[in-house]
């Protein structure tokens, strides 16, 4: 149904609360660069409404670090924009801390723990080659 396709892929070897943390970190990088992505608000058969989702799919990918390495080393070669959450990030308050924590460090030694790319479904399946479903 669509052309595209959401991947968020985490470090495997995470506490659960953390990938969890990751997953919703990385839901809004995709969503914040592309506000099309939200639907519709929701609404029950009383009439009460809810705040809109997503309107496609998207998948939760688990790699080890050296995989997660791979993928952003191949998204950066293609090109592909991706939100990226970082080892220092966990300890951080907010978004001004986050940022801080990422511009300390070069790109090949981000200490990485998860990404998320929106992108044409072949490029994302070829991107994230090795990594496998989230169990």
């Amino acid at each position: 149904m669509f052309d595209t396709k959401i991947a968020i892929i985490v470090r495997d070897d995470l506490l659960a609360w953390q990938k969890l943390n990751v997953t919703a970190f990385l839901t809004s990088g995709v969503l914040g660069a592309n506000a099309n992505l939200l639907g519709e608000r929701y609404e029950d058969a009383s009439g009460k409404t809810y705040r809109s989702l997503m309107i496609q799919p998207m998948i939760v990918l688990a790699s080890d670090a050296a995989g997660l390495a791979k993928i952003h080393s191949r998204a950066l070669s293609r090109g592909v924009d991706m939100a990226i959450y970082i080892e220092e990030m966990f300890v951080t308050g907010h978004d001004v801390a986050n940022r801080s924590a990422v511009r300390q460090f070069p790109t090949d030694e981000l200490k990485l723990v998860g990404l998320a790319l929106h992108e044409e479904r072949r490029i994302v399946d070829k991107i994230t080659r090795g990594a496998k479903m989230h169990p």
